[in-house]
């Protein structure tokens, strides 16, 4: 498996949701194959600037993200936008950041542990 594509380091959230992260995993063939059972609505919290609600969908392997509250969530992540783009870069990742307690979630424990399949 090749390294994921990584998303531009000043990439604003309201693009990274809307296009890049939909576009990433929806031409990724092993990621549509590990999310193919998988169908749910996360709702992201990025706190701090350029921050705000964030709502990715999967269906059948397919993403979608758009701005705003995910109403009737499975998941909910709140990150700081400084966290957030670190573990966009690969400089820190998911575990140690929960470990750090810099994110939060609530909802399906069991989504949380595939979140990485998702958005890494």
């Amino acid at each position: 498996m090749s390294e994921r594509a990584r998303p531009p380091d000043d990439i604003a959230p309201v693009d990274f949701f809307s296009s890049w992260i939909v576009a990433a995993v929806n031409g990724d063939h092993d990621r549509r194959a590990r999310l193919a059972d998988t169908n749910a609505v996360i709702e992201l919290e990025l706190t701090g600037e350029d921050g705000g609600f964030f709502t990715v969908r999967i269906e059948e392997g397919l993403v979608s993200g758009a701005p705003g509250d995910g109403e009737h969530a499975d998941l909910r992540v709140c990150v700081d936008v400084d966290t957030w783009r670190a573990l966009n870069r690969g400089d820190v990742s998911a575990p140690e950041v929960l470990l750090r307690r810099r994110v939060k979630l609530s909802g399906s424990f069991l989504l949380g542990m595939k979140l990485h399949l998702i958005l890494g």
